[in-house]
């Protein structure tokens, strides 16, 4: 595996790549600064909108998302040739991994010898397993595997790997001196790829929301109109992404030719390329969103005066606009959705809410866990330092990755039945989903603790015994578990689009699938009042005309064509007409 391009990337090769970057955000931008005038609309329509009385009474935990920092030493393949070499490595809270040559150089404040933010990656454990990646990487010709050199990954059998594998940049390969750190380790990583992965999608601030949605309609410019996992990471490394899968083609047919070496050997020089690649476009795309910046704040903050003032008129217009696209497109897409929609629904809405069920039913079990664990602790008459320790470690349960598996494992056991999207809808985003079930396991953890914690310390007093303290504690455990299956839905609840005339257009479809998918929620979940906590999540309530139709905005998955990969004939909605086309 020593092979590796004589020059990851010549002069022309990174003029190339500058000017694509540059060309992605001429036409980028111009999208992105509409959607952020439709993010201040939905955000203003939302803030000013009649709140219903919360049917969840759960406190919002103030802690913000972050993974518990990790370190130790691990073994790390390296160097040309590669080789086995000791490291200490440590895990930060914001999911960036960092590598020294020993401990010492890191209580020392010294500078590592290499980090990584985790986004993206996926988190391997076997050596066989990625070694038959690396064997699809870069197939010879014949299709055989031949070994021109020695091969540091099967000179020395690893007994406690840990391969951290992306698309589009150099592996990583670290190994562990036992089976319990190999455990730690690959948890640890696994939250680090989930914190930074969904950033842009647990961010509240308009300007995120917009970003996605430019991105998603940026793709459908280009010809993409599937659901995959290219929104994970910051925008940044979102737009990179999106430009990577766009030059990956061309980027193989050149360069793969000319790699030395075959094989595996090959196959770690192409990850080298792939990764010089990443880091080119990543700098350019950062530096382009960076300059972008000011315009962008002076923009939001211009939008905030406009907007506000005439609020309501615009919602007023858009709801006139609104009632008229439904009058036009009603029976075309009842039709279609007859012919397509109906059959289908109820099979993705169990698949969807059993992936989020099941790992909601383990938050609650943990919950009891922690509970039962803090009274019997009371009851045994501790000493008031360690109640003092396990109090404190019952409030750090949502950030503790041992203990939150038992809720994570639960969503990734269904990443099977997700696949099975694949086929009939050319769904691709399984990833988003499972990260997102795991990110509602460990929001909903935070606030159920944060909840118990205020309840219990409203109702303990010094006057009590344990004997009645742990009494007071069960009514509280009864409470907090009480509040837990309100959130089974919150998955399902997302935001709007604005006051365009595609947006509008867009909103009155999704209106109309909102109303189907309440109805197969309601069946799946067996609760009369789904489609209520279901408005009661949404947050952008634009008028009190059609509002079953316009307050549940979903980002299109269920009314998306599917990726070109996919054998399923698209599901063909009405046009806007035409009277009402800008």
């Amino acid at each position: 595996m020593g092979g590796r391009p004589s020059s990851p990337l010549d002069k022309r090769q990174q003029q190339h790549v500058t000017d694509r970057v540059d060309a992605l955000l001429r036409s980028f931008l111009p999208c992105y600064r509409g959607q952020l005038a439709a993010s201040v609309l939905r955000q203003v329509a939302c803030e000013l909108s009649p709140q219903e009385p919360a049917g969840c009474q759960l406190l919002r935990s103030k802690k913000l998302p972050r993974v518990r920092e990790h370190r130790g030493p691990l073994v790390h393949l390296r160097g040309h040739p590669p080789q086995w070499q000791p490291v200490f490595c440590v895990l930060r809270g914001d999911g960036r991994l960092e590598w020294f040559s020993h401990r010492e150089e890191y209580e020392d404040g010294g500078r590592p010898l290499g980090s990584t933010a985790l986004t993206g990656y996926t988190v391997l454990t076997c050596q066989r397993e990625y070694l038959r990646l690396l064997d699809t990487l870069c197939p010879d010709a014949s299709g055989a595997h031949t070994q021109e050199e020695a091969d540091p990954l099967l000179e020395m059998p690893v007994g406690c790997p840990l391969f951290l594998q992306h698309p589009f940049r150099r592996h990583l390969c670290f190994s562990a001196a036992t089976r319990e750190a190999q455990r730690a380790w690959r948890l640890a990583l696994q939250g680090g790829i989930r914190l930074r992965g969904t950033v842009l999608q647990r961010s509240q601030a308009p300007a995120a929301w917009a970003f996605l949605e430019a991105v998603r309609l940026y793709r459908q410019h280009q010809g993409h109109f599937g659901d995959d996992d290219v929104t994970l990471g910051s925008d940044a490394e979102v737009l990179t992404a999106v430009l990577m899968r766009e030059l990956l083609p061309a980027l193989r047919a050149q360069t793969l030719p000319g790699l030395r070496g075959a094989g595996r050997t090959r196959a770690w020089a192409w990850t080298e390329l792939l990764d010089a690649v990443h880091a080119a476009v990543l700098a350019r795309a950062s530096a382009g969103l960076r300059a972008f910046q000011p315009e962008k704040d002076e923009l939001l903050a211009a939008l905030e005066r406009t907007i506000r003032p005439d609020v309501d008129q615009m919602l007023r217009l858009r709801a006139r606009v609104a009632g008229r696209l439904r009058a036009e497109v009603q029976g075309p897409l009842e039709s279609c959705l007859r012919g397509k929609v109906a059959v289908q629904l109820p099979r993705i809405t169990r698949t969807l809410v059993s992936t989020v069920e099941a790992a909601l039913v383990a938050v609650q079990t943990l919950l009891a866990r922690g509970v039962d664990r803090l009274s019997r602790h009371l009851r045994g008459s501790s000493s008031g330092a360690q109640l003092r320790k396990e109090v404190y470690a019952f409030g750090e349960m949502p950030w503790d990755p041992e203990l939150m598996q038992i809720c994570y494992q639960e969503a990734e056991q269904s990443r099977g039945c997700l696949g099975r999207l694949v086929a009939p809808f050319g769904f691709l985003g399984t990833q988003s989903l499972v990260f997102g079930a795991q990110d509602l396991a460990q929001q909903l953890m935070a606030d159920a603790v944060a909840t118990f914690l205020q309840l219990a310390d409203q109702c303990l007093t010094t006057a009590l015994d344990c004997d009645q303290a742990a009494r007071q504690l069960e009514k509280v455990r009864a409470r907090v578990l009480k509040e837990l299956p309100a959130f089974e839905a919150d998955v399902l609840a997302m935001g709007s689009p604005a006051l365009t005339i595609e947006g509008i257009y867009e909103d009155v479809i999704r209106g109309v699938l909102s109303q189907r998918i309440d109805g197969e929620l309601k069946k799946a979940l067996g609760a009369a009042d789904v489609s209520s906590t279901l408005d009661g999540c949404s947050e952008a309530p634009w008028d009190q005309v059609g509002a079953d139709e316009e307050t549940e905005a979903q980002r299109g998955t269920c009314s998306r064509q599917p990726g070109p990969g996919a054998e399923v004939q698209p599901l063909c909605l009405p046009p806007a007409p035409e009277t009402f086309r800008s």
